[in-house]
């Protein structure tokens, strides 16, 4: 790992609550109640029952802190384990399981289950700009894992949870649950998530023939007949799936030797988390401690809530 694990930010409550605000308030604090970034307008409570870095907005006669409307807020966890439980997660290639982490952070494991969705909500990209572009390579295709809820284990595939996923060549992972790969659920997604002037790669599947037709080019792999990779002369380019087959491998060891098992419903999340990996990797420039900051920033407005048992799962 990169990152100390010695760094302020995991051991000192100070520290730690200084770089969550130069993170959410990076032009100083503003008002999460009414808006009000006017530093006059905001004084800082220092009095001896205030919590640290309290503030009072005198629009709106609010008070808050920097956790308030990012995934932090309410917690009764230390922000140094918030910050120590980030850096791991963002640092382990194939996650590392709620068990794990509870023991290393000396919190509950119903606590750290909690967190650890919490932190993956924050890796989650909401932006959805479009993958490839000009001379862009991007590389798509499916696969498998688990089991649907309500469907008992059938011969094939039937009963498990499809996953599509959409690999730039040294770029983003972005990867999506669907009902089955058919034509319907996987065409609409590639059209709305890859630019029209990429170069696509598939396997011989019919389902990508049409759209890949609307793309600048489509090549494709038969893996039918044992094909799995080969040059096109005109361009040199290499042609095969093995970028996506390398994530698939890797989600695929987390999935199953690390989490072990996924409900269905949740099964996004943990997409969420490795495809944030996967497109902040160390080849791309992205160290250990420049990841756990982007999870941080990625709290900003993702607050979760939980709900009882009797009124229902996470919110």
């Amino acid at each position: 790992m990169s990152a100390d694990l010695q760094d302020p930010r995991f051991t000192d409550e100070t520290a730690a609550r200084e770089a969550l605000e130069a993170i959410v308030w990076p032009n100083g604090p503003v008002c999460p109640h009414c808006g009000n970034a006017d530093s006059a307008r905001i004084a800082k409570l220092e009095t001896k029952t205030a919590r640290p870095g309290l503030r009072y907005c005198n629009e709106c006669k609010g008070q808050f802190t920097a956790t308030v409307g990012t995934i932090f807020e309410r917690s009764k966890i230390p922000l140094t384990k918030w910050w120590l439980a980030a850096h791991l997660i963002g640092s382990s290639k194939k996650g590392i399981s709620s068990h794990q982490l509870h023991r290393m952070l000396g919190v509950s494991y119903k606590s750290t289950w909690f967190m650890m969705h919490r932190l993956r909500e924050a890796m989650r990209d909401g932006v959805m700009s479009p993958m490839g572009g000009a001379g862009g390579v991007v590389e798509i295709d499916e696969t498998y894992i688990g089991r649907k809820d309500g469907h008992e284990v059938k011969q094939g595939a039937w009963h498990k949870n499809t996953i599509l996923t959409l690999v730039e060549r040294d770029g983003r992972a972005r990867s999506f649950h669907v009902d089955n790969a058919t034509k319907e659920n996987i065409v609409p997604i590639i059209r709305e998530n890859i630019a029209r002037e990429s170069h696509l790669m598939t396997d011989e599947a019919s389902r990508y023939s049409k759209v890949g037709s609307e793309f600048a080019k489509h090549d494709v792999v038969d893996h039918s007949r044992k094909e799995y990779g080969y040059t096109d002369h005109e361009t040199g380019v290499n042609v095969n799936t093995n970028t996506i087959e390398g994530y698939y491998s890797i989600f695929k060891r987390g999935m199953k030797g690390v989490y072990q098992h996924c409900g269905e419903k949740h099964l996004h999340r943990y997409l969420a988390e490795f495809d944030f990996r996967y497109s902040n990797r160390t080849k791309l420039g992205v160290d250990d401690a420049a990841r756990v900051e982007k999870i941080v920033a990625g709290a900003k407005g993702k607050r979760l809530q939980y709900r009882r048992p009797n009124e229902g799962s996470l919110a």
